[in-house]
């Protein structure tokens, strides 16, 4: 017998909005509430409300707080400036991908590690682990926060009429303590589907009221929410990874041509980290002989790839992968990131097709993302 799905602090909202739930990492989650094609266009061109209160939130305090992250984590995390936040991912012993992760620095010793649903515990364990000898404490703060989104261009515009925060001095990527429609939350200026945005980290009793005084204040904006199902395709064009698509522990942040977020300038705790020796091979294998690379596909007809699809050139001879495949709202076209062999990898290369049940559709071979805002 397995156990139900858990829910969001905003479950009836959800259910009262008529949203289609779905199992998703063990959390039941609204993946669209109409047209998901309707919800990603709001992003796109005004804004979107989402839930991902599912998200991991792990947070790691005291003197060697930092020290602990940069023994745990690929990343330099004692350099990130209290307020700010960083990308980045915490491997094996082998170099393999355990997760990617956003980390805030809340304060001087203490910081926040947001793990992907699916991968919460995974993270939390090999945190716990890996905190042998460090004067730090590790705690699973899951159950504390809901977690809110206001993404798209409007949103700025939409938060600031429910909050006094500086939004304007927040960069991308940071976030501060605040209090928005009389709710105390973090504001992080940070997302993930290539807009401008916010996430707002609140205690889950606050989540919907904070959810309806956020749609009333972006009635006239056209603020409408969002499910899942828009965020992955808003991610996709973005060219955003998506965990268990294009990264997994098969493969290194380098494999992922992720391996900027991999510092091994770092001098904390003699510039050691687990899996530094694995990845330094791995980074120089990339240099000598690059490994598969991942590309974007553009459909020129109207089949659409999905994940696990095989990529071929113009003999049929298989060159890689599909990770992730939908149709693109934006570019009105089936889109794909896959990884491809390195000679097949360059934008514009003549030949390469997706296998889709058998039949070989052709595709163009483009430079990722698919789509990036202007600023």
């Amino acid at each position: 017998m397995t156990d139900a799905p858990r829910r969001t602090a905003l479950d009836a909202v959800h259910r009262a909005l008529g949203a289609t739930m779905t199992d998703f990492a063990g959390w039941d989650m609204p993946l669209r509430y109409a047209s998901e094609r309707d919800e990603h266009i709001a992003v796109r061109t005004r804004a979107g409300l989402f839930d991902l209160s599912h998200m991991g939130e792990i947070t790691v305090t005291g003197p060697q707080a930092a020290d602990l992250l940069d023994h745990a984590l690929v990343g330099n995390i004692g350099s990130v400036k209290p307020g700010r936040a960083r990308y980045t991912m915490i491997c094996q012993e082998d170099g393999g991908i355990l997760d990617d992760l956003i980390v805030y620095r809340l304060g001087e010793t203490e910081y926040m590690v947001v793990a992907n649903a699916s991968n919460a515990q995974t993270v939390l364990d090999a945190l716990t682990a890996r905190a042998g000898g460090f004067d730090a404490a590790i705690r699973d703060d899951r159950d504390a926060y809901a977690l809110l989104a206001v993404q798209g261009p409007a949103s700025p515009g939409i938060l600031k009429a429910v909050t006094d925060a500086d939004l304007d001095g927040l960069k991308y990527y940071a976030g501060l303590p605040g209090t928005v429609a009389g709710v105390s939350a973090l504001i992080a200026r940070t997302g993930y589907t290539g807009e401008d945005g916010f996430e707002l980290f609140v205690r889950p009793d606050d989540a919907a009221a904070l959810w309806e005084a956020l749609l009333a204040a972006g009635k006239d904006a056209g603020l409408v929410p969002c499910g899942l199902s828009c965020r992955d395709t808003l991610r996709l064009e973005a060219g955003m990874p998506l965990y268990g698509h294009e990264l997994t522990t098969a493969l290194t942040p380098f494999d992922a041509g992720l391996g900027r977020v991999v510092k091994f300038e770092k001098t904390s705790n003699g510039g050691a980290f687990v899996g530094r020796a694995a990845l330094e091979a791995a980074a120089a294998r990339a240099e000598e002989q690059p490994p598969r690379k991942l590309v974007g596909l553009i459909a020129e007809g109207r089949r659409v790839p999905r994940a696990g699809y095989a990529v071929v050139d113009a003999e049929g001879t298989v060159i890689g992968e599909v990770t992730s495949g939908a149709p693109s709202p934006t570019l009105g076209k089936p889109v794909a990131m896959a990884y491809v062999d390195a000679a097949h990898a360059a934008p514009g290369t003549a030949g390469v097709k997706v296998d889709i049940r058998g039949s070989h559709e052709p595709y163009e071979v483009v430079a990722l993302p698919f789509y990036k805002r202007e600023k």
